[in-house]
């Protein structure tokens, strides 16, 4: 029992610390990565049209979504999972981040003062970590409001995504607010890529300019990805 209660005391301390919480910030945000690689993958169908029978595959992308697990369990119950699962990452992300931040200014003092005119020594994407991290909140919540729940969208319609994507980004601010949020997303996306490895202690500098590619592909993927949206509803082209 004492042995036991000595690991928990262990780990309890390890992820209380900030070595421990830059761990779960990697960890959390290679989920976080995933999931916005995945959701990406889903709303370019938006661009693959209709099948035989006039349903829209995005639509019919949806309706699998909800289906998982076929008559195995309800429908919408693994779906349901893996959201509440999505929302404890995101939660335990925000957490880290926010605590390290709190240490940080906390431990700084004065050197926060004069590292504020340092600005051009310091990577860009790292400085902007803080408010870009609240943009995407902000539209994380927004977006949800507008396509998941339906909220902010006053066309919407449970199960016609193809329609509500369109009822949405029809409208020039909400189109324009999802392009500005997504390049907020591509510098978090970026400085996050090219972190999560120093975090976890695989930080060698040989491999320094492969981690830079990575993360710069990885991210303009996303942007370029998630920006074609808005666009070509603007254009018409969908």
């Amino acid at each position: 029992m004492h042995e036991r209660s000595g690991w928990r005391q262990w780990l309890g301390g390890f992820f209380s610390s900030s070595v421990g919480l830059k761990w779960i910030m990697a960890i959390t945000g290679i989920g976080l990565l995933g999931y916005v690689a995945a959701h990406l993958f889903g709303n370019l169908k938006v661009f693959t049209g209709m099948d035989a029978a006039g349903d829209y595959y995005i639509d019919l992308y949806s309706e699998a979504l909800w289906h998982l697990g076929g008559h195995l369990v309800p429908a919408g119950f693994l779906l349901t999972i893996l959201r509440v699962g999505l929302l404890s990452v995101f939660a335990l992300h925000i957490y880290a981040a926010y605590t390290l931040a709190s240490r940080n200014r906390r431990a700084k003092g004065q050197e926060r003062y004069d590292a504020s005119r340092n600005w051009a020594a310091s990577n860009y994407a790292s400085r902007t970590m803080k408010w870009g991290g609240t943009i995407i909140l902000l539209f994380v919540l927004f977006h949800l409001a507008d396509l998941t729940f339906g909220f902010a969208n006053p066309e919407f319609h449970h199960g016609d995504v193809y329609a509500n994507i369109i009822a949405s980004l029809e409208r020039w601010p909400v189109a324009i607010l999802y392009i500005v949020a997504n390049i907020a997303l591509v510098f978090h996306i970026y400085h996050g890529t090219w972190s999560l490895f120093q975090s976890l202690g695989s930080a060698s500098p040989k491999y320094n300019g492969l981690r830079r590619g990575f993360a710069a592909v990885f991210a303009w993927s996303i942007l370029v990805g998630n920006v074609s949206i808005p666009i070509a509803v603007l254009a018409g082209w969908v």
